[in-house]
């Protein structure tokens, strides 16, 4: 029986520029443990741009008016953020402007993360610190996903994500150990962040270099030991 061979159908091309544009998005948002485990019940989602500056807005509004003091109050901004922001994790970022969420999040969670350092006192260069570790992250998960390497899921999950971040130093001020709490989670994403980073590029590099090495012995390989080592490896088979 004549079997026909086996087709693999050429992606195209205009659904593939899609697809990754989406994984690019949807990995610079920084989505941590709270948005895997809703986004597959939340439907459609939000419209992101909108979500993101309807939440900017609300967290703008209660610093102006002087809101944001001791107590319970401190933890609205997080819970305003998580409520308006996570639905609009399963859409697909496609939209002419659906490029700006990214952005928009991170400086939402920057200006969240300064307003609470300041209402309940926490010293300003930890607030830097933790500041420059989530930023390192996201300069970090950009450069490579610039060069299609993609970081792990994991590490995501295991960086708690913006929207878990949030929720802990909301509840941290709420209860008067911002700065505590500030500490803890400092220390611990500096320490994911960078051992992954270092282990990750440093495996990268190894693998490059053995890529290179082989390529230049193939480029030495003379053409009689090529052709010898093509008909082993046929006779072998």
């Amino acid at each position: 029986m004549i079997t026909q061979p086996q087709v693999t159908p050429t992606p195209d091309p205009d659904e593939e520029r899609r697809r990754i544009q989406t994984e690019r998005l949807l990995a610079y948002r920084d989505d941590g443990p709270l948005v895997a485990a809703l986004k597959g019940r939340l439907g459609r989602g939000l419209p992101p741009v909108p979500a993101v500056l309807a939440a900017l807005i609300a967290i703008i509004a209660l610093a102006v008016t002087g809101s944001l003091k001791d107590g319970p109050i401190l933890l609205v901004p997080a819970l305003v953020l998580v409520l308006l922001v996570v639905p609009s994790a399963p859409r697909d970022h496609l939209g002419r402007l659906d490029w700006l969420t990214p952005p928009l999040l991170r400086g939402a969670e920057f200006l969240t993360i300064i307003l609470l350092g300041l209402a309940a006192g926490t010293p300003k260069w930890l607030l830097f610190v933790l500041l420059y570790v989530i930023g390192y992250h996201t300069y970090d998960t950009v450069y490579r996903t610039r060069q299609s390497i993609w970081p792990p899921t994991w590490i995501f999950l295991a960086g708690l994500g913006w929207e878990v971040r949030l929720l802990i130093l909301g509840v941290g001020a709420a209860l008067g150990q911002l700065t505590l709490v500030a500490a803890i989670l400092t220390v611990y994403l500096f320490l994911l962040f960078s051992i992954e980073s270092v282990v990750s590029w440093v495996g990268l590099d190894k693998a490059t270099a053995q890529a290179n090495a082989d390529h230049e012995q193939d480029l030495e390989q003379s053409p009689e030991d090529a052709a010898e080592q093509v008909t082993g490896e046929a006779e072998h088979a």
